[in-house]
């Protein structure tokens, strides 16, 4: 889709020009503190968490690099849709003509957005349940009710209303998840020493695929563009396009520097307090030895950072999954419906009493094979000039977009080898 092509949205349609020379930078920031919210759902704290209670230091490079990946893929999100005026499920609805396709495309997506949505409701329970002895089917509910009323104020107050609220659940998530680093610090050559790339056993390489899956949210590829598009109206002068994404380069730098920072905090705060601590590779565990050995202050503060973090992300998985069936059927389902089925897989598993935390690990590993399906796609179409015009990459991008879909993609095959031989 051309640059000057009109977008229309649940808005009307959007006007073809405006400048951006005047306006302050912080007015700009927000959509990719927004979709950075992803990247630490409770997801995250249990990868996160797990590796370094097995592990130690060994995945710190997992994290890192997934980070820089992050960083790249989130900003070619953005400026698809600050360019297009279009969401990448919207250009990916149009571009697969065949009906067959584009929904099989479809049902991977949504199997996607599904996982995150798993992830987000247990963790939300979990939290619940250890901050108030609530039972995790309770927890869950109320956790999709409390995402209701967030999605709502999405829906009537706009885009601004609704990243003041993420941001504000993004400030706890922060406070929550990195305040136990500074009682417990971590050994800085141990640090170092995990900078290095490499993996013991397969179980390690399944922990590397569920950190990618929950770093590298592919949900949030498909929800960056939407919140670019929903943010900013569509431009056609050159100067005022060029100052929007050198701003969203900020944005998304700060958003992937908070994420990175406190999800390398959480795996420090395990390696360094929780290693060798029988049961700290589940949430509950990590918990109960957090109260043991840093006290009861810091335990609760991990608690209602991972409450905030189930809170945030729902919300945002919410859009995504409805940007999703928007942009590839062409069918709108009102954000509360969607909420609700969306739901109910999360209260099965609760109910039936699946272990909360081996759950969102392994919804993790599901998002981590679906990221090529929404990397690669964003890669090819962010070179194109027929679709960015002059704001295409450049070739240098192109290629490290490439190389990053090929390394997940390998580690994938990977992890599929080790499971299924029993290696």
């Amino acid at each position: 889709m051309a640059k000057n092509d009109v977008r229309t949205d649940a808005r009307g349609p959007a006007p073809v020009t405006t400048t951006v020379a005047s306006t302050r930078l912080l007015w700009l920031l927000g959509p990719a503190l927004v979709a950075g919210v992803a990247y630490l759902d409770p997801g995250n704290v249990a990868s996160n968490m797990t590796a370094g209670a097995r592990y130690g230091y060994l995945l710190v490079w997992v994290v890192v690099a997934g980070n820089v990946m992050a960083w790249l893929i989130q900003y070619l999100s953005a400026k698809l849709g600050i360019v297009t005026g279009t969401s990448l499920p919207e250009i990916l609805g149009v571009r697969m003509r065949r009906p067959l396709a584009r929904r099989l495309y479809w049902v991977q997506a949504e199997l996607v957005a599904m996982a995150t949505d798993l992830a987000e409701i247990i963790g939300g329970a979990v939290a619940l349940n250890l901050l108030f002895g609530l039972p995790l089917l309770a927890g869950g509910v109320i956790t999709g009710v409390i995402s209701m009323i967030v999605l709502t104020v999405q829906t009537r107050r706009g885009p601004r209303t609704f990243e003041r609220v993420i941001v504000a659940l993004l400030l706890i998530i922060t406070v929550g998840f990195m305040a136990g680093v500074f009682f417990a610090p971590p050994d800085a050559g141990s640090v170092v020493a995990g900078l290095v790339p490499r993996f013991e056993g397969a179980n390690s390489v399944l922990l590397a695929a569920s950190i990618l899956g929950a770093t590298i949210m592919p949900h949030a590829i498909y929800a960056h563009s939407a919140l670019t598009r929903d943010r900013f109206p569509l431009m056609t002068d050159a100067a005022a396009t060029r100052r929007l994404l050198w701003a969203t380069k900020w944005d998304v730098t700060i958003a992937m520097v908070i994420a990175g920072t406190v999800n390398l905090s959480i795996l420090l705060l395990a390696a360094s307090a929780l290693q060798g601590v029988a049961g700290t590779d589940t949430l509950e565990g990590a918990h109960a030895a957090l109260e043991a050995t840093l006290g009861p202050v810091i335990a609760t503060v991990f608690a209602v950072g991972l409450l905030a973090s189930g809170l945030a992300s729902t919300s945002v998985g919410a859009y995504a999954g409805a940007e999703i069936m928007h942009g590839l059927l062409r069918v709108r389902v009102p954000l509360l419906v969607r909420r609700v089925v969306t739901l109910i897989p999360a209260l099965l598993i609760l109910g039936v009493g699946f272990d909360p935390t081996e759950a969102l690990v392994l919804s993790q590993v599901v998002l981590s094979f679906g990221i090529p399906f929404a990397l690669i796609p964003l890669v090819w179409l962010t070179r194109q000039r027929g679709v960015l015009g002059e704001h295409a990459n450049r070739w240098f991008t192109t290629l490290a977009g490439a190389i990053f879909a090929l390394l997940l993609v390998a580690l994938n095959v990977v992890l599929l080898v080790l499971v299924f031989t029993g290696a």
